[in-house]
């Protein structure tokens, strides 16, 4: 598996619980992380506001704010992969 940095990995944890109502072990599975790294990045997700926990079903579900960012990292990560696919000029 290639290098992931914090974002991507926040965005596949918001990516698994969009629209859905998710439980913690499938976003740890569906992230490749561990146990303790997912409780990790799902409790910054809920201090951010970008990710919400439904205690009666003991779920996780994405919020408005944590659509916006997925929109916004792929469009960042969009236009990145166009730029690495464009060859440089020879002046």
């Amino acid at each position: 598996m290639k290098y992931r940095d914090r974002n991507e990995i926040i965005a596949q944890i918001l990516q698994t619980a969009n629209g859905n109502r998710v439980r913690l072990t499938k976003i740890m599975y569906d992230a490749y992380l561990s146990h303790s790294l997912t409780r990790d990045y799902v409790r910054l997700l809920i201090e951010r506001g970008l990710i919400e926990y439904l205690d009666g079903e003991r779920t996780f579900k994405t919020t408005e704010k944590g659509m916006n960012f997925l929109q916004i990292h792929s469009k960042v990560h969009g236009y990145i992969l166009h730029k690495k696919q464009e060859k440089p000029s020879i002046l």
